[in-house]
């Protein structure tokens, strides 16, 4: 929503009889974390900005607090961090009657920590180069007749899918649950959130949802909040989604793939040649800066260690740096539709990754690409066992992708020393806090027999 005053927007409150005021920030790991505040309180929030506990730029996703950290700790005294809300992120929020959402953004030095203001980082240097970036996500998602509490009880084994067996692109399916989707479609454009397609998927009780494309940075803001209000529209109805990146080993994983294109400031698509109907130098300049970069900003686009169960051969995800045209085995695919649709598909990004990182790593890398006029060859058959000339094998889990990421001068230029060392912090933990666990495989391998 545009609002063009504080008075404005009051009157909206007002006449829309608004009882509930929602405020949240996105962690690094792309999780909205917030608090309901009082009438009065949200308009000097949006007026003057507000502190909010440091603590969620020092912890992770389980709410365990990094023993490596910088911005927040014992150190700091958990003080409040300066956030700044954004009038024109304020949403309805579905489900809530007479209820509203704003997102903020952290400023001063925790803007090291903030997903969000590295993606307006890379924005801004985008418009300093004369384009205008837009995008649009993808998500899959599998859906469970399950609960938070029979998920845990069940130690997640053993689960009910929302429906049975392998059912891509069935209209069986989303006809007998005519009604669920109606409503979830209706949910989402109430959300601020339009979707442009909804189906299922390959394997049991699972959906895509393509969300509308927008300018980059709502494109971003759009998916962070689709994660989490999808959940919330499922569990309300006694059913549980997940967009954890591979749950199941004889499953394909779930991705969050990133439409994207540039244009003008006019609004001319620059990735297509209209006289020769085919894509331009700009194009292939892009997509070859998204395949050289992509080995080493991997971590920011994979951020899990579930990330990487995802990234094998077979399953429908890219295991190679390259990219081809209308080529879904490729990392990252051109699609050629035209002076409006033409554009670059970053299909290297799970569902589990922070929307705001995989759109700043795909702008920025291809950014990088156009500044330095780089070419790459796009490949023509199958990129997992063809996957073209020098084409990089992508790091095999987070370990490696994060220690690449430590050692890229790329990274550090496109996104500056302070972010990339705050990061890479976090994926360390991430590491550590997993190679210290004694797993359900080892315990069923070695317990007896060894």
């Amino acid at each position: 929503m545009q609002f063009s005053s504080i008075a404005d927007l009051r009157a909206f409150l007002d006449d829309a009889k608004i009882q509930i005021h929602k405020v949240a920030v996105v962690d690094i790991d792309g999780v909205l974390r917030g608090k309901t505040v009082s009438r009065e309180k949200f308009l000097s929030m949006l007026e003057e900005g507000f502190g909010f506990c440091d603590v969620v730029v020092g912890w992770d996703v389980g709410d365990v607090l990094y023993d490596n950290g910088t911005l927040s700790g014992p150190s700091t005294g958990y003080r409040d961090a300066p956030v700044t809300l954004r009038t024109e992120s304020i949403r309805m929020v579905p489900g809530e009657p007479r209820a509203v959402l704003a997102l903020g953004e952290f400023g001063g030095a925790y803007e090291t920590g903030c997903s969000r203001r590295l993606l307006e980082r890379v924005i801004h240097a985008a418009r300093e180069m004369g384009y205008r970036a837009r995008g649009g996500f993808e998500y899959e998602f599998f859906v469970f007749k399950e609960t938070p509490h029979s998920i845990r009880e069940k130690g997640y084994r053993n689960l009910t899918p929302f429906t049975p067996g392998m059912f891509g692109y069935s209209m069986l399916r989303t006809s007998v649950h005519a009604d669920l989707m109606r409503e979830f479609w209706e949910w989402s454009e109430t959300l601020g959130t339009p979707l442009e397609g909804l189906h299922t998927e390959t394997g049991p009780g699972v959906l895509e949802a393509a969300l509308a494309h927008a300018p980059l940075g709502e494109a971003a803001e759009r998916a962070a909040v689709f994660k989490t209000f999808t959940k919330v529209f499922f569990q309300k109805r006694d059913l549980l989604a997940t967009f954890m990146a591979k749950w199941n080993t004889n499953l394909p994983g779930q991705s969050g793939h990133l439409h994207l294109s540039l244009e003008d400031t006019s609004g001319k698509n620059l990735f297509f040649d209209k006289e020769r109907g085919q894509g331009t130098d700009l194009l292939e300049h892009f997509v070859a800066g998204q395949v050289q970069l992509m080995p080493e900003l991997l971590a920011m686009v994979a951020p899990t260690i579930n990330s990487y169960r995802r990234l094998v051969p077979g399953f429908w995800a890219p295991t190679y740096a390259n990219f081809g045209e209308d080529n879904r085995t490729a990392a990252v695919r051109t699609i050629l539709a035209g002076p409006k649709g033409t554009r670059a598909e970053y299909r290297i990004g799970a569902a589990d990754a922070n929307p705001y990182l995989v759109a700043a790593v795909a702008l920025a890398s291809g950014l990088y690409g156009i500044r330095h006029k780089l070419r790459a060859t796009p490949i023509s058959g199958d990129g997992d066992r063809d996957p073209g000339p020098g084409a990089a094998r992508l790091a095999r889990d987070l370990r490696e992708a994060t220690e690449l990421l430590a050692r890229s001068e790329a990274a550090r230029e496109l996104f500056g020393d302070a972010f990339v060392e705050f990061y890479v912090k976090t994926r360390e933990f991430e590491v550590v806090r997993f190679e210290r666990q004694v797993t359900d495989y080892e315990l069923e391998r070695y317990f007896e027999i060894i």
